[in-house]
């Protein structure tokens, strides 16, 4: 299948390679020129600009957006939408507001054109781990675009099935899922992101407390380890926090200081919005708060895991207990 896909980050060029990988067709752009050569190196067709590469691409068009949420992603949608016509599709993979998603849909559908929300989970480690997607939109155009989402998927592994479930396997079991209409998609990926913020908090205050205490002198790079292994707690965060003491057993190289990437605001704010408690949530987010301020071990933890599985690089140093 043919995909064209504008943004080639971290994340957009490694999409590319995997479906590239799969047998799909992409076109590419970027504003970097020296990014578009690179990947036409590697088998994509390039294009010099947003024009170019509508031309590019065989009707109806599928272009994944995957650039920096906000601005950059709604002038982009913008930008395609002067240049596609109805039955053609515009992705949004990155980390974008579901109420954002409702506002673009209602300007796209006035031309005729799909809209498609993707919560996207993979970081860095998506080229070779696969990404897990969580789908928004209507089922005519989540449909079309199945075999990209199957391509970036990360595939049944060796993943045991869950107990009961019978038959073919379903699309969730390969990593994707159509969750609903437009927004549905960006909303679980917004909650997932909310947990996450909630478990690193957790393992990064058990850390700290283990660092801390005066009575033993405690091996955190090997307890990170021995709880890999059988521990109800195993996770890839876990994992990646492990690497990271390996590497760096005091985290020196980590200031402490931790960013939020706005789906924890979004998902507290939804909290308060349908009145649900979300007592770690809004804990975990007031601590990337704090974090600007004073830093402490745990928020060393919490950068690194954050420097792990999404390449996401803070300040470096600093006076940290």
């Amino acid at each position: 299948m043919e995909l064209g896909m504008v943004g080639l980050g971290r994340m957009g060029a490694n999409m590319v390679r995997r479906l590239m990988r799969g047998g799909h067709e992409c076109v590419v752009f970027d504003l970097s020129a020296d990014n578009v050569k690179q990947m036409e190196n590697e088998g994509a067709r390039g294009a010099t600009s947003l024009e170019d590469f509508a031309d590019k691409l065989s009707k109806p068009r599928a272009a994944w957006v995957m650039v920096p949420a906000g601005d950059p992603t709604d002038q982009a949608i913008m930008a395609l939408a002067e240049l596609f016509g109805a039955g053609d599709i515009i992705i949004d993979g990155g980390n974008s507001y579901f109420k954002d998603d409702l506002r673009r849909e209602r300007q796209l559908s006035e031309k005729g054109i799909h809209f498609v929300d993707v919560g996207t989970s993979g970081g860095v480690w998506g080229l070779e781990r696969g990404y897990c997607m969580m789908l928004g939109g209507a089922t005519e155009a989540v449909g079309r675009l199945d075999p990209i989402f199957k391509t970036l998927a990360p595939g049944l592994g060796e993943i045991e099935r869950t107990p009961g479930r019978q038959g073919e396997p379903a699309s969730v079991e390969y990593g994707y899922l159509h969750c609903g209409p437009t927004g549905a998609g960006h909303f679980v990926k917004m909650i997932h992101n909310g947990i996450e913020y909630g478990m690193m908090q957790a393992y990064a205050e058990g850390f700290d407390i283990l660092k801390s205490v005066e009575r033993y002198d405690f091996n955190l790079g090997e307890i990170a380890e021995v709880w890999r292994r059988g521990s109800v707690v195993t996770s890839w965060l876990l994992d990646l926090t492990a690497t990271a003491f390996l590497e760096d057993p005091n985290l020196a190289a980590y200031s402490g200081l931790v960013q939020d990437s706005g789906e924890g605001r979004w998902t507290i704010l939804t909290a308060v919005e349908e009145a649900v408690p979300a007592d770690v949530l809004s804990a975990s987010l007031y601590t990337r708060f704090r974090s600007r301020q004073e830093h402490t071990f745990a928020e060393k933890v919490l950068s690194a895991m954050r420097y792990g599985f999404g390449g996401h690089t803070e300040p470096r140093g600093g006076g940290n207990r």
